[in-house]
């Protein structure tokens, strides 16, 4: 069962230089609840239980129409500290970057960013990908023509899971925080005592007669 919090709003990024693909992806995403509820009906069979995604994810996309524009908004995604949960990254995007080529670009701008790889049969064969960005869990492929359904089932697991990882994330961040505090806690008191045991090896001795 799925224990994200409810009315999460996850931001993706569609990389693509055809409009129409955009506005695909939008109304897949955005407005197309009878495919959600197709999603939910299935995931209800193959789990047997009733799944949330329709109540719990909502998706916000945002548009680049070259790997160049794609690379500065993640960038400035990273800034503002509100990361993408994904994005979707056409292959052929003449005259700039192919998706191939920006991809090791956005790992190095965010480094857990989940990418689909969104390619047709005559673009880059799987072993040309893997050679080209290696074996990665990071990366994901979705054949053109896409289908609705393979789309929301990556939009949403990718999304829940990224945001799975950063709360894990946060969650040992404060840890080691604590952690550290705790640490620092325990140095001053530590100093403290041996401060005050010289202080008073200093007092046994001023008061002691001489010799």
């Amino acid at each position: 069962m799925n224990d994200s919090a409810p009315n999460v709003t996850h931001r993706i990024l569609v990389i693509d230089d055809t409009p129409a693909i955009h506005a695909d992806f939008r109304k897949i995403l955005c407005t197309d609840r009878r495919a959600v509820s197709e999603l939910e009906a299935a995931e209800a069979v193959l789990f047997e239980e009733r799944s949330q995604l329709g109540g719990q994810s909502r998706f916000e996309i945002q548009s680049a129409h070259q790997g160049i524009e794609g690379l500065a908004l993640v960038h400035h995604a990273m800034q503002e500290g509100r990361p993408f949960a994904m994005a979707f990254v056409d292959v052929r995007m003449p005259p700039g970057w192919d998706g191939i080529e920006v991809t090791p670009r956005l790992w190095l701008a965010d480094p857990d960013l989940p990418i689909v790889i969104c390619t047709a049969y005559s673009d880059y064969s799987w072993e040309q990908m893997f050679a080209k960005l290696g074996a990665t869990d990071r990366m994901f492929i979705l054949q053109k023509p896409f289908d609705r359904m393979e789309v929301l089932q990556l939009a949403h697991s990718l999304t829940q899971r990224r945001q799975a990882c950063r709360e894990e994330r946060s969650k040992n961040d404060n840890s080691t925080a604590s952690l550290q505090s705790q640490a620092t806690l325990l140095k001053q008191l530590r100093e403290k005592f041996h401060s005050e045991i010289a202080a008073l090896k200093r007092l046994d001795d001023d008061s002691m007669p001489p010799i």
